[in-house]
C-alpha cells in the first residue's frame, strides 16, 4: 500500500507541486501507449537518464557533501517533496516524505505496479544527476512507489 499524505505549505508550493504532477501524467501517458505498442520501458529509462545527465552537467562539479547539498536540491523542493536532510563530511542523505508524482499516478491508476516502474523510470533521472557527480555513489534504498514510508537517497564518498 502506497502512504503519499503531503503536509499543506501553501499556494506557491500546490502550484509547484501541481507542474511536477503535470510531468508525472506524461510520464503516464508516454509509458502506457508505447506498452500499448509492444514497446519496453528501455526506450523512457535511457531517455530519462540522459535527462538527468544533461540537468547534471548543468551544475558546477564538486568532492564536497556540503556543496553537492545545495547544487543537488532546489530550495523549493525541500517543502514540494517534504525533505530531511542529512549531511556529513561522507554521506549526503536526502529523506522524501511525499511525491507530488506519486500523487498524479495514483489519481491515474490503482496499478500500484505500474506506479512503481513509473518511478523507477522517474527516478533515473536522479541516478543521471548523480553520475555527474563521480566523486560519489549514489543509492536508492527505499521509495514510496513501492509502499515504503518515504524516499530515501544517499551520495556517500568514493574512496580516493
Amino acid at each position: 500500500m502506497i502512504h503519499n499524505n503531503p503536509t499543506d505549505h501553501g499556494p506557491h508550493i500546490a502550484d509547484i507541486r501541481a507542474e511536477k504532477e503535470q510531468r508525472a501524467r506524461w510520464l503516464y501517458f508516454l509509458v502506457t501507449e508505447a506498452r500499448k505498442r509492444g514497446h519496453s520501458d528501455e526506450f523512457a529509462l535511457a531517455a530519462i537518464r540522459a535527462c538527468g545527465q544533461y540537468a547534471g552537467g548543468q551544475k558546477t562539479p564538486t568532492t564536497d557533501t556540503y556543496e553537492l547539498a545545495k547544487a543537488f536540491t532546489g530550495k523549493n523542493s525541500y517543502k514540494v517533496f517534504e525533505i530531511d536532510e542529512t549531511v556529513t563530511e561522507d554521506e549526503l542523505n536526502l529523506e522524501f516524505h511525499y511525491c507530488p508524482l506519486v500523487a498524479a499516478w495514483q489519481k491515474l491508476t490503482d496499478d500500484e505496479a505500474l506506479i512503481a516502474d513509473l518511478c523507477a523510470i522517474a527516478m533515473e533521472g536522479d541516478f543521471g544527476e548523480a553520475d555527474m557527480f563521480p566523486a560519489f555513489e549514489f543509492t536508492l534504498s527505499e521509495t514510496i512507489a513501492k509502499g515504503d514510508r518515504t524516499c530515501k537517497m544517499c551520495f556517500r564518498k568514493k574512496e580516493q
